[in-house]
């Protein structure tokens, strides 16, 4: 299959001429004399000939990236993937859209594939934690969000097992894993894809997998009661958007259809939520969330991460071999706190954008900054809260508004106001929303630690009136018996049953098969669409 698989142009460098020539995992780099004869011809493996920095493409013969002074990157082209198709998810197109679109583009490209089509629930995940996966270059999931999540949190795990770390341990470093993953949206919900590509295309993202594009990601892991509960990427949310959630699961025969219902719902019932809401800022002189800075493909925020966050990666000669030590630099800050009532907090690792949402969450979010964006909404005027959610389907400012909040962190801690904790221990039928001594021993520990409690003050639009508190009841009563105490935690689409819940951000933890949104509307696939036909050629 490689021999059918030539790639070859000629190009000048200077005043010399070269041809080259790309067959299946080599490039050969040729040296024309003037009557076009081969004068002298190199022949190595593709990660070693190709780099680029700044945009430039650099040749390198024989020698390779890792030994380089400068740090280079380039794609590595998988050879065998594992590949888990969800049959159920989105329209339940998934295995039409994997065998008619992209399994014709895997073979062309000489790429090997063990399928999956699985039959239940986390069984993707469960595979992937206890088979040895030695052989795979990366793992594929078909699928929408909840697909990918299972890949996330099983490739995890397992990388973990190896590296013989305990992943409920909030302090210790996590090791990156080592296998990519790539996206083939297949679902009701791609937000990961849309975040990551900047469309929602199976033929754009198996040409990102086929090509070996590499986006790195970072990861929030959701830690309640000295255990890891989650692992989230894209949305960490509690009042309105965990409100939508378990509404919506009352309303799965609606099919997508039940978001916006239960949106709507949720939204007329006016809740807000009591709440102390523990951050660590992370840097500001590195990033802002107010920035207007966008995560685009070649980041200058991210590269400039990626040297913070593995410091030694150059010396071991390997990204993943690196163990770097980010939380014990990270106690050394100063842990801010701020009680009241919200009508949402979110965590998100990424801008979270969607269709509908095409600047997402928070638009100034990156995708691999070792940060994560919290936003805070305070209790407000129904109208000031709708002003909020229409600003996500337009360009507005949506941080523009008085009652809203956003910092970049590193790490965050929610809990409930004294007294509250008992009320919500039976609201949720006693599966508590409480620490125990060893976390609390642990909130305790960094507090002492030089960090200073700051508590918020109550400004414009933070106490409810008495029209709030009259539109509050009448609302709610339209859509509910008895306003809630506490909410529930939305985690990329996924409810925890935990309330008071510590989240820690893991820089670069994984790598996907992309390159992140290219610059530019008219950019989104036609280039991948071009290299497609090449590559068919």
């Amino acid at each position: 299959m490689e021999a059918d698989l030539t790639l070859e142009s000629t190009v000048w460098v200077g005043s010399k001429r070269y041809r080259a020539v790309l067959t299946g995992w080599h490039f050969n780099w040729t040296e024309l004399d003037k009557k076009n004869r081969d004068k002298k011809t190199i022949s190595v493996p593709v990660a070693e000939v190709v780099g680029v920095e700044d945009g430039r493409v650099e040749i390198l013969p024989q020698k390779s990236i890792e030994d380089t002074d400068k740090v280079f990157t380039g794609p590595v082209r998988p050879n065998r993937l594992l590949v888990f198709i969800n049959p159920y998810g989105g329209k339940k197109k998934g295995r039409k859209i994997y065998h008619s679109l992209v399994a014709p583009l895997f073979e062309l490209a000489g790429i090997s594939c063990h399928v999956i089509v699985t039959e239940r629930a986390n069984q993707a995940r469960d595979h992937l934690l206890k088979k040895d996966l030695t052989g795979f270059d990366g793992v594929v999931c078909v699928g929408g969000d909840g697909m990918f999540s299972e890949i996330l949190h099983g490739l995890i795990g397992q990388t973990q097992q190896e590296a013989g770390l305990c992943e409920n341990d909030p302090t210790v470093t996590l090791q990156p894993c080592q296998r990519h993953i790539g996206i083939i949206p297949a679902g009701s919900t791609d937000c990961v894809c849309y975040a990551t590509v900047g469309v929602i295309d199976p033929v754009t993202s198996a040409l990102h997998i086929i090509i070996g594009d590499s986006q790195p990601l970072d990861v929030c892991s959701v830690h309640q009661a000295s255990s890891v509960v989650r692992y989230s990427v894209s949305l960490l949310g509690y009042g309105f958007y965990g409100d939508v959630l378990a509404e919506s699961e009352k309303h799965r025969w609606m099919g997508p259809l039940r978001y916006d219902y239960s949106g709507t719902m949720v939204y007329l019932s006016n809740r807000s939520y009591a709440g102390i809401v523990q951050y660590l800022p992370a840097d500001p002189l590195l990033s802002s969330p107010r920035d207007r800075t966008r995560c685009l493909s070649g980041c200058s925020v991210c590269s400039r991460s990626t040297e913070r966050l593995f410091p030694h990666s150059s010396d071991s000669g390997s990204l993943y071999s690196s163990h770097y030590s980010q939380f014990s630099s990270d106690s050394e800050g100063e842990w801010v706190s701020v009680e009241g009532r919200f009508r949402c907090v979110s965590l998100t690792c990424m801008s979270s954008s969607c269709p509908k949402s095409p600047l997402g969450l928070s638009p100034s979010a990156h995708l691999a900054d070792g940060t994560g964006d919290l936003i805070l909404v305070w209790d407000t005027h129904p109208l000031g809260f709708l002003k909020f959610l229409y600003r996500h389907t337009s360009t507005e400012d949506q941080f523009d508004l008085p009652f809203v909040e956003v910092h970049r962190v590193k790490a965050v801690r929610f809990s409930l106001p004294a007294g509250k904790e008992e009320e919500a221990y039976e609201e949720i039928g006693g599966s508590s929303g409480g620490m125990d001594e060893e976390e609390r021993s642990y909130i305790e520990t960094v507090s002492r630690s030089g960090s200073q409690q700051h508590l918020a003050e109550r400004g414009p639009g933070r106490e409810m009136t008495n029209v709030q508190k009259t539109a509050n009841s009448f609302l709610c009563g339209l859509c509910c018996s008895k306003a809630p105490t506490v909410s529930v935690w939305n985690c990329d689409g996924e409810i925890l049953p935990s309330t008071e819940i510590l989240s820690r951000v893991h820089g670069q933890l994984v790598h996907l098969y992309a390159r992140g949104i290219e610059d530019g509307a008219a950019v989104h696939c036609s280039d991948d669409i071009e290299r497609g036909c090449t590559l068919q050629k």
